[in-house]
């Protein structure tokens, strides 16, 4: 099927609000070089990109390469789009955004580029699950991934006698231990509502039944039916928390366990940089949430961090195709998981050697990974505000019924535009 230009950036328009941005692609100064637009969404990886790009502009001296870093990307993305100005090259999280714009055909397919046949098909998965353009090309290849856990500092484990917990029943008496310690089990930023999310991922995605929000778009399951356990296990994480918990955001939680100020943190594998920056000598290490007493139950969650698109309108296609396979080299994928402290993307190198990481790296071996399920709810659900608030208020049941109300409401909405539309 073919998809005009106009057509597609329609699509993803009105898939998605935009507000205002300007820029450009600055011209090469040379009529001999192809000058790339770079679009690059995170800000503690600019420095890494840009040696990574003089390195590959020192191997391709016919193309320069232009980083453009912005501090909304959703935001900016939608807005580029609007002005019919999609990037050469970008990268984008994985998650329910980049869904919405693989399906509206915003970006090339990848599916022949030899890189492809190098990532880890689990990995691959998540990012095809999220969508694609006419649901089977290949539209972002995964560079790099995180995973959520539970981080924990060694020194503290080893002070008190403490092993890593296998079971659910391991973890609730370990955070026991620490309390009866005076230790505090769990250091949590409800300030910041999405980082009650990481608890919230890692417990409903390994207690739900598989397939659950395909049942739920098909109006055949719900929230209140399916997640009452999950939502009680992380109640009670959270009860174990700092007494400044409400007024402490990501930032300043990052800080205090990087200050031994609690033996846990319910972070994922990005948080780990920001620890080391606030304290280069802390022991941290990691462990997959145990949502059951089964150990076989156990996974890890994982999503792609960075994946690479390559614009469908692109007017330098194969230099922007060198340029991603660069980008997807072994070389260049380890050299970023080091300096980032993510997983390899890649079947002949999944192994990650930061030592923080060991505890998870077994769970991508053996595929033992699932997505975020975060990135299946609709952005126009406000998930964290809705989380902080249960945890503030421990209401199971309230906050189950405003997630199938409000999953209702987006429901009821979609069907009546595609009504108006036929």
């Amino acid at each position: 099927m073919k998809h005009s230009a106009t057509r597609r950036k329609l699509a993803a328009a009105a898939a998605l609000a935009a507000l205002t941005l300007s820029g450009c692609t600055p011209a090469s100064g040379n009529d001999d070089v192809v000058t790339l637009d770079f679009f690059q969404f995170k800000p503690e990886a600019v420095g890494n990109f840009e040696e990574i790009i003089a390195d590959f502009e020192a191997a391709n001296p016919d193309i320069d390469v232009v980083q453009n870093h912005v501090p909304d990307a959703d935001t900016a993305i939608r807005t580029l789009l609007v002005k019919n100005k999609t990037p050469d090259v970008l990268t984008l999280n994985a998650n329910g955004n980049y869904g919405l714009l693989a399906e509206a055909c915003v970006f090339a397919d990848l599916t022949d580029m030899p890189s492809a046949q190098t990532v880890l098909p689990a990995v691959q998965d998540i990012v095809q699950e999220l969508g694609s353009c006419d649901g089977s090309e290949i539209n972002a290849l995964p560079f790099a991934n995180n995973a959520s856990g539970i981080i924990y500092n060694k020194d503290i484990f080893e002070e008190y006698g403490a092993e890593v917990p296998g079971t659910w029943d391991e973890l609730v008496a370990l955070a026991d231990m620490f309390e009866a310690n005076g230790v505090t089990p769990f250091y949590t930023t409800l300030k910041d509502g999405w980082t009650v999310s990481p608890a919230f991922v890692n417990l409903g995605g390994a207690l739900q039944p598989e397939g659950f929000y395909d049942a739920l778009r098909q109006d055949e399951t719900s929230f209140s039916a399916e997640y009452e356990e999950a939502m009680e296990k992380v109640s009670k994480l959270f009860s174990y928390s700092q007494e400044n918990s409400p007024s402490r955001d990501y930032n300043a939680g990052n800080a205090a366990f990087a200050n031994e100020e609690s033996a846990m943190y319910l972070q994922g594998s990005y948080a780990i940089p920001p620890i080391r920056a606030a304290n280069p000598d802390v022991n941290v290490g990691t462990f997959p949430y145990p949502a059951t007493n089964d150990p076989q139950d156990t996974v890890v969650v994982s999503g792609v961090d960075v994946g690479l698109s390559i614009g469908r309108d692109t007017e330098h296609p194969e230099e922007a195709r060198r340029f991603v396979e660069f980008m997807m080299s072994p070389d260049i994928v380890e050299r970023y998981s080091e300096a980032q402290s993510t997983f390899s993307t890649l079947s002949e190198s999944p192994s990650n050697t930061d030592p923080a990481l060991e505890g998870l790296a077994p769970y991508f071996e053996s595929g033992r990974i699932i997505g975020f399920i975060d990135h299946q709810i609709p952005p126009s659900l406000p998930l964290p505000a809705y989380l902080q608030e249960f945890i503030l208020s421990g209401n199971t049941e309230s906050f189950l019924a405003r997630m199938d109300n409000e999953w209702d409401k987006i429901a009821e909405r979609t069907i009546t535009r595609e009504e108006a539309r036929s």
